[in-house]
């Protein structure tokens, strides 16, 4: 087994395509072809919506995104949030079994904040929201909406002939 190992060990690998011949005699290339490189999409507009309970994380998170952003160069819209929170009530009794006058009441509020950010190219957006998603805080949801810029078909390009 020892003797098995050692022969492996000084065999040379097999180098079938590296240095490939034509019928000419000519060495050829034959490193993978690269793809001519796609041209990136373009975005109008990306709305973030965030959620969470407490309003001071999510006014200091604001501050945080739109700083990457003017760090990017992307250019920053509207930022704003509702006046009112989302009340969510819910209403148990006290005992499962008796007392229906004795309740409990339990109140989720969930506060909401929106930004806006313009003219982004794919990698650039790509990038940032990979970026603000590994850093946002516990308890917060975020909620990403892009539209994206597209060319007008060839069919709607050219005006109607005339009758």
């Amino acid at each position: 087994m020892l003797q098995a190992l050692k022969t492996l060990r000084w065999a040379q690998p097999v180098r079938a395509l590296s240095a490939a011949t034509t019928s000419s005699g000519t060495q050829a290339n034959l490193s993978p072809a690269t793809p001519a490189p796609e041209p990136d999409k373009l975005y109008r507009k990306l709305e973030i919506e965030l959620r969470g309970i407490d309003p001071a994380v999510l006014k200091s998170y604001t501050w945080f995104a739109t700083t990457a952003a003017e760090h990017l160069g992307i250019e920053k819209g509207k930022c704003w949030s509702p006046r009112k929170a989302h009340h969510e009530r819910m209403t148990l009794l006290k005992s499962v079994h008796i007392y229906k006058k004795h309740r409990v009441q339990y109140e989720v509020r969930t506060h909401f904040r929106y930004m806006n950010f313009h003219k982004l190219t794919g990698s650039t957006l790509d990038t940032f929201l990979e970026y603000i998603e590994r850093n946002l805080p516990e308890g917060v949801a975020l909620q990403a909406s892009r539209t994206e810029l597209q060319q007008i078909p060839e069919h709607l390009r050219q005006p109607p002939e005339q009758v």
